[in-house]
């Protein structure tokens, strides 16, 4: 699914949706509206909620949890849990050939992304190894922003 805000990501939604027998509703097309306004951040369910309720002001917390939850399950969105504990949620880019890796600092929660894909090999011998086919991989570093080391936050130690 393309991440650029219109009809096209508001249809193509409603047809995953529907293929998957589930209704889109009001209250799932506000959170859909919600993640398209802030397409390419990692919103918190409390973020989506806020921008949620400028499309429909009577959802609820709860609702926008199920929401995501099945739009991750569905592959419309991507859920990446934080070192803090905390689940970020972003549209799901499909034009792309795998997805991107983020790098979560775990002192502030910064989360910055990288797309330089050098899992390929491991894919590789996983695949050998398991049998598996692999489809796809993520990949995420946990350490300290520029910010936080600057603040005294983080060490600087490095891992060779």
């Amino acid at each position: 699914m393309g991440t650029t805000e219109g009809n096209a990501n508001v249809s193509e939604v409603r047809d995953i949706l529907t293929q998957a027998a589930a209704r889109f509703t009001p209250q799932r097309e506000a959170v859909l509206r919600a993640l398209l306004a802030h397409s390419g951040s990692h919103q918190s369910a409390e973020e989506v909620l806020h921008t949620s309720r400028e499309f429909c002001s009577d959802i609820g917390l709860a609702t926008v949890y199920r929401t995501l939850e099945l739009f991750a399950k569905l592959g419309i969105v991507h859920r990446l849990d934080t070192a803090e504990g905390q689940a970020r949620f972003e549209l799901n880019d499909s034009g792309a050939d795998h997805y991107h890796h983020h790098v979560i600092c775990l002192g502030c929660g910064e989360i910055a992304e990288f797309k330089e894909d050098l899992l390929d090999e491991i894919e590789k011998r996983a695949a050998t190894s398991t049998g598996f086919q692999v489809m796809d991989h993520c990949l995420r570093l946990y350490g300290y922003c520029p910010r936080c080391i600057r603040d005294g936050r983080g060490s600087v130690s490095t891992h060779e």
